[in-house]
């Protein structure tokens, strides 16, 4: 059974919290204290009926005040499918934590309250999710039963989001109205709509494949750490990581970076058990059949894929911290899993993320702000673009001073002359 990683955006009571809630009452993942919480706090609030969205409004505060403050995560499964979901924040000073929620994931439901329709929030959400990779996009239009379940309303939404959406360039992007609180066309159709013949909301997560998101043909193995078997008749050393691109199989010649170092793989292990072949996502451990000088934060290639290594790139970043950039700090760079020293070069502009237009000539970087920044590292890294390796392609900055994580990054382009 596979894992699917998705989030929930969208503008302030769209209803995504009680759309997830929703989802895991009627897949049955809700623990029996979680559901004494919850009908102890809507008794609290003096409602008489379930308060679905409380279920992922893990904080106290989130409970009291009706609004989601941090991103929560839920899991449940079916028999299709596991899952694990983020629920963002909908209100603008935490557009952090909605880079946060869709730092991980495949795919991203998008919700419209039908009332209301598109606001500028739902814009700003889609451009935040395009901007930060997501191939496939939910829009569910929701509240339905309080538009009487409507189609026009339903194709008008459609109508006015889709175009906006096409600008984007996201390649997946589906339609589904839906009645969250009722519970139409989320894990079941319901006979509410009988105009919409497509599949439901839990349908369409089962079936979405977001393993044609991964890079299956330029090979890369970021090495976590090196295991020696003591107990071998001759000493022997596996190189441990998860493997971010390519298939791999025992005989295939690889290119240890940054050395440059070329040898063959001997064997490769899974969960401890010998495998023909590995592949994006797998955690192994591989032999060389050369002795070879491979440790952690080194990047192993299938030869001929390699990347090209560099020092100066630029990056679409989220500045996360409360404090604002400093230009005479220190900053570190987390990559897979090596570190270096990192310098912002030039803030090229920001990005107004309601509608991708750059800022230009804005000094400085604040909270929640997204912009395109050139960096240059202390040492060379294998990098690749976002856009062809997720993992490759993505990176941290770390304040050295406070060690806190104050940006997130995806690389847009390499070796910049």
């Amino acid at each position: 059974m596979d894992l699917l990683r998705f989030a929930t955006a969208g503008s302030v009571d769209d209803g995504k919290s009680t759309l997830i809630g929703r989802l895991l009452h009627d897949t049955g993942a809700i623990p029996d204290d979680l559901m004494s919480a919850v009908e102890l706090a809507g008794q609290r609030r003096g409602e008489k009926e379930l308060n679905l969205a409380l279920f992922t409004d893990g904080l106290r505060a989130e409970r009291e005040q009706g609004i989601t403050i941090d991103v929560a995560y839920r899991y449940f499964s079916t028999p299709e499918r596991k899952f694990i979901l983020a629920d963002s924040p909908g209100h603008v000073q935490y557009t952090r934590n909605m880079v946060t929620a869709i730092s991980n994931v495949s795919l991203v439901i998008l919700m419209v309250d039908a009332l209301r329709g598109i606001t500028e929030q739902t814009k700003r959400h889609a451009c935040l999710s395009a901007i930060f990779g997501i191939r496939h996009l939910i829009v569910c239009v929701n509240k339905m039963d309080l538009v009487s379940y409507s189609e026009p309303v339903f194709n008008n939404i459609k109508a006015g989001l889709g175009s906006f959406l096409e600008s984007l360039h996201i390649p997946d992007v589906r339609f589904v109205p839906v009645s969250a609180l009722k519970g139409d066309n989320i894990a079941n159709s319901g006979t509410a709509m009988p105009w919409y013949s497509g599949n439901t909301l839990l349908s369409v997560l089962e079936n979405t494949t977001p393993q044609s998101d991964n890079n299956y043909t330029e090979g890369r193995l970021p090495i976590q750490g090196v295991i020696r078997n003591p107990d071998a008749a001759a000493d022997s050393r596996f190189f441990s990581g998860r493997i971010a691109g390519g298939i791999w199989k025992p005989g295939d010649r690889i290119t240890v970076l940054p050395s440059g170092a070329l040898t063959k793989i001997k064997s490769i292990y899974s969960a401890g058990t010998a495998v023909s072949e590995a592949f994006p996502q797998m955690s192994v451990s591989i032999s060389t059949e050369t002795e070879t000088d491979i440790s952690r934060g080194d990047m192993l290639a299938l030869t001929g894929t390699e990347p090209i290594l560099s020092r100066d790139f630029d990056v679409m970043l989220c500045w996360l911290d409360r404090a604002a950039y400093n230009p005479v700090g220190r900053l570190l760079l987390k990559h897979c899993s090596t570190e270096a020293k990192v310098a912002i070069r030039e803030i090229k502009h920001k990005t107004d993320i309601s509608s991708l237009t750059p800022i230009l000539n804005s000094p400085g970087l604040n909270m929640n702000d997204i912009a395109l920044v050139s960096l240059r590292s202390s040492k060379p890294l294998c990098l690749d673009t976002f856009n062809d390796n997720r993992i490759t392609g993505s990176l941290i900055l770390i304040d050295e001073a406070t060690n806190n994580t104050v940006a997130a990054c995806i690389v847009v382009k390499t070796n910049i002359e």
